[in-house]
């Protein structure tokens, strides 16, 4: 079930808020005129769905490239592997 506050709740009471977000690790739903309004969640949260999008984003693009006949052997991907360390390694 959502975690749902009014938008003074934000000003007034933001360590309670904190502690929901990073305690649920939820984000927590604010109203503003009783309508909803923005959602706020831990950094930490936030950098796991942004993880995830991009997780996502890039699995997209695999499958279209699939459907578009775009494949690679083995040895191309292995050689690309190993040039993306090698530069992460030399910098």
């Amino acid at each position: 079930m959502p975690i749902i506050r009014p938008s003074s709740d934000l000003r007034n009471n933001y360590n309670e808020i904190s502690t929901l977000c990073h305690k649920t690790k939820k984000p927590v739903y604010i109203t503003k005129n009783g309508t909803g309004d923005l959602a706020v969640m831990s950094i930490e949260h936030y950098e796991v769905l942004a993880d995830k999008y991009e997780l996502y984003k890039k699995i997209e693009e695999g499958i279209k490239s699939l459907e578009e006949g775009k494949t690679y052997s083995s040895k191309e991907v292995f050689d690309e592997i190993n040039k993306i360390l090698e530069e992460d390694v030399n910098g």
